[in-house]
């Protein structure tokens, strides 16, 4: 009986010390994803999966202009990625991986670095 006690506080510790590694990597993402701009966010996790001859296409914040990426994200960006899984932690979908905040630097980058802006950038 003391070996079935035994198993099962093991049991139970193991599972209590795996969802706090589980929470503090999650935390810790989203701390360094709060300290990098939209360029950084961009290249980290966007330019990834759109690369030239990428298989979701290639994306670099002159392919749009200005308001195309403005309705782009509002309107279209969780659609479009629902799917996706995240390159730096493939367990979870970019959507739960970019905080609100994380997105809204990457649509400050492209928009403020379009096709049709002050300073067109391709993020390379």
């Amino acid at each position: 009986m003391k070996k079935l006690i035994t198993l099962v506080v093991l049991a139970a510790t193991l599972l209590t010390v795996t969802a706090v590694m589980a929470e503090e990597k999650e935390m810790n993402h989203a701390a360094k994803l709060a300290e990098m701009d939209g360029k950084a966010i961009f290249k980290n996790l966007c330019k990834s999966c759109h690369s030239e001859d990428s298989e979701a296409g290639e994306y670099t914040p002159m392919t749009l202009i200005m308001e195309q990426w403005d309705e782009f994200f509002q309107d279209t960006f969780a659609e479009a990625h629902k799917e996706a899984a995240c390159p730096s932690d493939e367990t979870k979908m970019i959507t739960d991986v970019l905080t609100k905040d994380a997105l809204k630097k990457v649509q400050k980058f492209c928009v403020d670095h379009a096709a049709d802006s002050e300073q067109p950038m391709t993020c390379g």
